[in-house]
């Protein structure tokens, strides 16, 4: 094997792979069922757990994350807005710009709703060493970055297209 091809994956990083797949469909699953039990539709749910990650960000800034058209995503945020997942607030600094808050870390069904899976986080959480959960939240973090690399490329060059 020349020194240019890239080496075999081990079984190992294969059924890691597997694994992860497998984990982040998991997680698309408990993350619609969460959407239904709040009676949200799913890319609302996407957005409000944008929001929660990003924090207060422009409704232009929420349909690039989200890939909606700005058109859904004005509707979407007036669906939130409604049922007091988010406000809208006047942006400090350009005032043709609105900023969409998130309010809903505090109400009482998203709290009930995660309240069995923080609980069983935390105590996976509990399970590992310190130095585990450190080389584990660090792994995490580079993993999340991978993906939004990955979505940004697949936003940049859907598969079936021409690039030419």
């Amino acid at each position: 094997m020349s020194s240019h091809e890239p080496d075999q994956p081990t079984e190992l990083q294969e059924q890691f792979t597997l694994l992860m797949r497998g984990l982040g469909t998991r997680t698309v699953q408990y993350q619609q069922n969460v959407a239904s039990a709040l009676g949200l539709y799913n890319n609302d749910f996407i957005s409000v757990d944008i929001l929660r990650e990003k924090g207060p960000i422009t409704a232009g800034e929420l349909s690039k994350l989200t890939g909606l058209t700005t058109g859904s995503v004005t509707a979407l945020i007036d669906r939130l807005e409604k049922t007091g997942y988010v406000r809208r607030e006047n942006d400090p600094g350009d005032r043709r710009k609105v900023i969409i808050v998130p309010l809903y870390e505090h109400k009482a069904d998203v709290i009930e709703t995660y309240s069995a899976l923080h609980t069983a986080m935390i105590a996976l959480a509990a399970s590992y060493t310190e130095e585990e959960l450190t080389l584990i939240t660090q792994f995490l973090g580079k993993a999340g970055a991978v993906l939004e690399q990955q979505i940004d490329h697949l936003n940049a060059h859907p598969p079936g297209r021409s690039n030419s």
